[in-house]
């Protein structure tokens, strides 16, 4: 990230991800996404021993003390060249652990944070279901008390490292109350009895990052592992404002790159005689690229930055998700044009880029769901998508 002046301490940490995103991920990424092969360990571990796994956190639970900023500038470089990779640093410093460092308790601060940074355990949310995507509020997975232990029951959908996290953090209904209401969050550990993984989603992108559904048969976990009470929801999605900034960023780290080598194809492939720079349309492509990337970066960094090491506005957030997803999409299908019948094969990486670009505009919350909410903070109102009561 370049657009605001960075301190001498952020553009170390850019160089240092930008060179080990070249040297270690980028001549492996393909074979990853190829073979649908997750990160593996030792790479997860080689992550945790540069700091790139606790950037956000504070020194007493083993981070790096930086921000949200910080971990952005991370996850862009790694992105670049290998989303896996990206994806662990975005699963460390913006996903579900956040929840925990917000709203969990010193216990389980002390527990699972540390395990984190130090890349001994990985953590995957759980909230989308079967009947339940982007209307999350409608998800049915109970979890009902008995004595000192929760028993879950139910289903979760396109979970990503779903199968392959050590920990689950479970978003489901507390109580009888509907909507959000009702909803809290709980610590799932794989291991537990009664819980079990679908078989691995084979998706048009996302191949190096697992995706499988979670079941969850009468599983029973120690009420301690409670992290968010019922009516918590909104707490719940304050912190997921922060997941849907990393995913912002992996939709710009793709319309970066995808741009980057547009810029370096055109000036050596030649046609007709002459470089493809030369010829006026390719020149406007490249600037109609470069223009939507920059106005991606400001989106995010000014959410980023306003939130320092709380969490962002809502609303900055949803505007530069939205504007971030489309952008990946097209600034990728831009890039595959310009590059002609390479575009279209394995061998130059740019379909890979255009097929992970599309899945970051369906996780975290679709550019339409983003307008929803955009248009709900310009106008002070809760825009419900439930019929009228009577309506047909």
């Amino acid at each position: 990230m370049t657009g605001f002046q960075l301190t001498s301490e952020q553009v170390q940490l850019r160089e240092l991800a930008a060179q080990v995103a070249r040297e270690v991920y980028a001549p492996r990424a393909a074979e990853w996404d190829l073979h649908r092969t997750a990160l593996p360990d030792t790479e997860v571990k080689r992550l945790a021993e540069l700091g790139f796994l606790g950037i956000v956190f504070p020194e007493e639970y083993g981070g790096q003390g930086g921000t949200l900023y910080d971990a952005l500038i991370v996850i862009e470089e790694l992105a670049k060249e290998c989303r896996p990779a990206a994806f662990q640093v975005f699963e460390a410093n913006v996903g579900p652990i956040r929840v925990i460092q917000f709203f969990g308790t010193e216990e389980q601060k002390q527990r699972y944070i540390p395990a984190v940074t130090r890349g001994e355990v990985t953590m995957a949310i759980g909230i989308s279901e079967p009947d339940a995507g982007s209307a999350a509020t409608d998800m049915r997975t109970q979890a009902r008390r008995e004595g000192d232990e929760y028993v879950i029951t139910g289903a979760k959908r396109w979970i990503s490292n779903g199968g392959h996290a050590d920990h689950y953090l479970v978003y489901c209904r507390l109580n009888e109350e509907p909507g959000a209401k009702g909803i809290g969050a709980i610590i799932v550990p794989a291991d537990t009895p009664g819980f079990s993984t679908g078989a691995p989603e084979r998706l048009m992108g996302f191949r190096g990052i697992p995706s499988a559904d979670l079941y969850f048969d009468e599983v029973r976990v120690p009420a301690e592992n409670l992290v968010i009470e019922a009516g918590g929801f909104s707490r719940l999605f304050g912190v997921f404002s922060i997941e849907r900034l990393g995913n912002a960023t992996m939709s710009l780290a793709i319309g970066q790159a995808s741009l980057d080598r547009a810029i370096a194809y055109v000036q050596e492939r030649e046609q007709f005689g002459r470089p493809l720079i030369d010829f006026q349309n390719v020149q406007m492509t490249l600037a109609s690229m470069a223009t939507q990337v920059e106005a991606a970066r400001l989106l995010i960094q000014r959410a980023a930055l306003n939130a320092g090491s709380e969490l962002p506005v809502p609303y900055e957030v949803s505007v530069a998700k939205c504007f971030a997803n489309e952008m990946g999409k097209q600034v990728s299908d831009w890039s595959m044009q310009l590059h002609g019948g390479n575009g279209y094969s394995e061998e130059y990486g740019i379909e890979r880029l255009h097929r992970d670009a599309h899945g970051w505009a369906i996780a975290g919350g679709t550019p339409a769901i983003q307008r929803v909410r955009i248009a709900s903070e310009l106008t002070g109102r809760s825009f419900n998508q439930r019929p009228r009561e009577g309506a047909d």
